[in-house]
């Protein structure tokens, strides 16, 4: 090999490895998406269909109710520190589910019950 191919190759690599420890840092353990139950997610049909009916699918999502906030996704690292905050509030319920899905999170299996 000549030695600026060998060089090239080196540099690939080390872009590779930098790119694997940036995508590591970047995984979401768990997620809540905060919301008032009622108020102005009656206004948010779609958002209010997801929140209820979506996110209990979801492993590692839960949702938590707080009185007069908008629905947010909040999403956390491995050591319960929030990394980033979404808002929900323009969104469709695909392009929620979208959201999640995107950040690396699945849907659990159906229950016999769900069947």
């Amino acid at each position: 090999m000549a030695p600026s191919t060998i060089v090239t190759f080196i540099s690939l690599l080390l872009l590779i490895i930098a790119l694997a420890e940036v995508s590591a840092e970047n995984k979401y353990t768990f997620a809540t998406v905060e919301s008032c139950s009622g108020c102005s997610l009656n206004r948010l049909p779609d958002v209010k269909k997801f929140i209820f009916e979506d996110v209990p699918r979801y492993d590692n999502v839960d949702f938590k109710h707080i009185q007069g906030a908008s629905p947010e996704l909040v999403l956390y690292d491995e050591n319960e520190k929030e990394m980033e905050r979404l808002s929900l509030l323009t969104l469709t319920r695909q392009e929620c589910n979208n959201l999640l899905l995107s950040k690396g999170f699945m849907k659990s299996l159906p229950q016999k019950d769900e069947m």
